[in-house]
């Protein structure tokens, strides 16, 4: 099972942080990122709660269902399927807390990567890989 858990205080107050993480249609301009399409809208926001988006980065790709959307303090998904490998994806969350004029972004997601023998050493790498992916996408939040 993989346990990526990333925490991080940012310079930018806590409505830019958050629609900078919720604007999936825009993730291509992060680092590693080479696909972002938003395949359904929302219920009651574009980007919100029932939005189902693809975010690609190299050959790996995600379909990502938004499961709980709260303007601007939580945003909730589910990895719904993923190639070249299967994800069995049990928690996906993003929680933004404002300090001051500063956001903590504390991001986690759970999982198991779905690869007979292999299964534990691609979880330790994807906590590895998507730990310094979530990290540089934070860092380039702070940037815009």
């Amino acid at each position: 099972m993989f346990r990526i858990h990333v925490e991080r205080v940012l310079e930018k107050d806590i409505d830019t942080v958050f629609e900078a993480i919720s604007d999936h249609a825009r993730y291509v301009r992060f680092p590693g990122v080479s696909k972002s399409l938003l395949i359904e809208e929302g219920r009651d926001e574009k980007n919100g709660t029932g939005a189902l988006r693809i975010i690609g980065a190299g050959r790996l790709e995600l379909t990502e269902r938004i499961t709980r959307f709260e303007r601007p303090n939580r945003m909730h998904y589910q990895i719904e399927k993923s190639s070249p490998f299967s994800v069995e994806h049990t928690k996906g969350e993003i929680v933004l807390t404002p300090e001051g004029e500063q956001t903590r972004v504390t991001w986690i997601s759970e999982g198991h990567v779905q690869v007979p023998v292999l299964g534990r050493m691609m979880d330790r790498l994807a906590e590895r890989s998507f730990s310094k992916a979530f990290s540089s996408l934070l860092k380039a939040i702070e940037r815009l």
